[in-house]
């Protein structure tokens, strides 16, 4: 299977999930991102077309962290502390195409165990 083919069925995986999952100013969309060097996190409100929080290993403070899965644990639970912070207790997961299984998984974990439920 090619490169181009690979790239079209994750664009399709990504539409399919995205049709199911719409964030709110209530419950926000929480996306999680992972590439081979980093990981980006965001909480987008799809209604108002607004992103409220972004989190990624690019940021000073989270330089030295892996995009693996203690890297997800870490990322995951500061995110979580982020959002409690701001008020808000429940979200819409949105794997973005990924199985939910290893990083994306370990995230979601520690989101939950920092007091955020979906």
């Amino acid at each position: 299977m090619n490169l181009f083919k690979k790239k079209q069925l994750a664009q399709k995986r990504r539409w399919r999930i995205r049709k199911k999952v719409n964030g709110t100013s209530d419950r926000p969309r929480v996306t999680v991102r992972f590439t081979n060097k980093n990981i980006h996190v965001q909480c987008v409100d799809d209604i108002a077309a607004h992103t409220l929080f972004s989190l990624s290993t690019n940021s000073k403070n989270y330089i030295k962290v892996l995009p693996n899965v203690e890297g997800a644990t870490k990322l995951g639970s500061e995110f979580a502390k982020t959002l409690k912070s701001a008020g808000i207790t429940s979200i819409v997961f949105d794997r973005a195409g990924r199985k939910y299984h290893g990083c994306v998984k370990v995230f979601a974990d520690s989101m939950r165990k920092g007091g955020v439920n979906f």
